[in-house]
């Protein structure tokens, strides 16, 4: 069994004094590793030596250093990606399919934050354009911030931990995570693959324990000049809180509408809802929750998505076969059941699946519910997807609307004019055309507005938040 501390450099600092959490495989039960609680003095010589480390070493390093260490990072990654599948397919409960998903997404972040590192490009400004800009030379450039401090959601322990770490190597910062307790063991695996990489040792290290514990002293430490946060929103605007005037990058929750006009290709939306509401058991904060269908084809999309749905495999998350894992605890799943049973108690009706077995909950499709229910208003974070009939366009773009989310929304039709007016109506941070609201690339730009968070992630977008634009002028005598 594991045993997981505080990784400073190359050391792993293991105190079996220290506050003891297990990491726990959400499908049988097996204690996996045990993780014991940086302290406030672990915490500061975490920050401390990346501190040392980006004036020393990171932020001199050479853009084309920065391109080799994440590239061979990728190279390293892909060696090793069943290993890497395992891992979080274990610590996660996550069907082995979808793992290995994650870690080729993982990979793909690392080749284009590599590309990344070459293209920091700034511009020229034209001087000459202001009144007394004559004989002078102005451009500008992108400059790293210094320690950049990450805490990481259990969902995808890995990609996510990349999104954050891989754009701050690119343009020369140094990093402190906090993983999530559930699921820290993907990322001290790659802890190992980056300083194998290359990555000077202290430019990048791990502090491990519950975020009520770690949350306010890494984002109020002086010498952290950025937060990057995806996890729930109460924690999120807690970060934006406490970090005053430091920037804050957060990726919160959402209720991700999906609306299904008269004129779609019904059997693609089924197949897109399908698997969009319900990959790694619905726990993704763009998993297709509301999906609005018009009266038109309401009868016809309920039949074919039910038949889909009630053909995944639920089981082992080990086995090849198996599309539908377990929730990552018993409380989250419980938690989940409850909800559904609020919703029926309130006039919902259970079209398909509903019922809980210990972590496992059957993939549940709900019809008949009304605004103010959980299943509705709230992030369900589950597999759990509510049907709502709707007649036009206006009624439905204020209905989907009707919520203090904005992350990313899918729109299914064949009018492209349509299309593009929804898009632009939608109060979301992204909006997907004839697919499903749960799709990412990790080179878009990627993150909500009202209260599913600030900044963008996305390699590209990422560098932006973790960097700052120097500006350095010239007369010319």
């Amino acid at each position: 069994m594991r045993q997981i501390g505080t990784l400073i450099r190359e050391h792993h600092n293991i105190d079996q004094s220290a506050k003891a959490i297990e990491v726990i495989n959400p499908y049988n039960q097996e204690l996996l590793a045990t993780v014991y609680s940086s302290s406030p003095e672990e915490v500061e010589e975490a920050v401390t030596v990346a501190h040392e480390m980006f004036e020393q070493t990171m932020r001199h390093m050479p853009a084309h250093e920065r391109s080799k260490i994440l590239r061979l990072a990728a190279s390293l990654l892909e060696e090793r990606s069943e290993e890497f599948a395992k891992v979080i397919s274990e610590e996660a409960g996550k069907p082995i399919v979808e793992a290995r998903g994650e870690v080729f997404r993982g990979i793909q972040v690392l080749q284009f934050s590599s590309e990344a590192a070459k293209n920091l490009n700034g511009e020229q400004i034209v001087m000459d354009s202001a009144i007394g800009g004559e004989n002078q030379i102005g451009f500008s450039k992108r400059v790293p911030l210094g320690v950049i401090a990450a805490i990481t959601p259990f969902n995808f322990p890995l990609n996510l931990a990349l999104h954050k770490i891989a754009p701050a190597i690119a343009v020369g910062n140094t990093i402190v995570l906090k993983p999530a307790e559930k699921t820290p063991i993907s990322s001290v695996l790659l802890h190992e693959l980056l300083l194998e990489a290359g990555l000077p040792a202290g430019a990048f290290n791990m502090v491990n324990g519950y975020g009520s514990d770690l949350v306010e002293p890494l984002v109020t430490h002086p010498k952290v000049k950025k937060m990057t946060f995806t996890g729930s929103g109460k924690v999120g605007w807690h970060i934006n809180a406490l970090a005053k005037n430091k920037p804050v990058t957060l990726e919160l929750g959402s209720n991700a509408p999906n609306i299904i006009f008269d004129d779609a290709n019904i059997g693609n939306a089924a197949s897109s809802i399908a698997m969009g509401g319900y990959t790694f058991a619905g726990q993704a904060c763009v998993s297709a929750q509301r999906v609005f269908v018009h009266e038109n084809v309401y009868e016809e999309f309920t039949k074919l998505l039910r038949a889909k749905i009630e053909q995944l495999k639920m089981g082992n998350p080990a086995e090849e076969a198996t599309q539908l894992g377990p929730m990552i605890t018993e409380e989250a799943a419980i938690r989940a059941e409850e909800w559904i049973n609020q919703a029926v108690d309130e006039g919902a009706t259970i079209c398909t699946g509903g019922k809980r077995n210990g972590t496992f909950l059957e993939a549940t499709i709900l019809e008949n519910v009304k605004p103010a229910m959980n299943v509705i208003c709230m992030e369900v974070f589950a597999p759990i997807v509510a049907i709502i009939p709707f007649t036009d366009e206006e009624e439905v773009v204020e209905q989907a609307n009707d919520t203090e989310y904005g992350l990313q929304a899918g729109v299914f039709t064949s009018d492209i004019n349509r299309a593009f007016r929804i898009a632009d109506k939608l109060e979301m941070g992204g909006v997907w055309i004839n697919e499903v609201s749960v799709r990412r690339y990790d080179h878009i730009p990627y993150g909500g507005v009202k209260q599913s968070g600030l900044g963008k992630e996305g390699v590209r977008y990422a560098i932006e938040g973790m960097s700052d634009v120097k500006f350095i002028g010239v007369k010319i005598i």
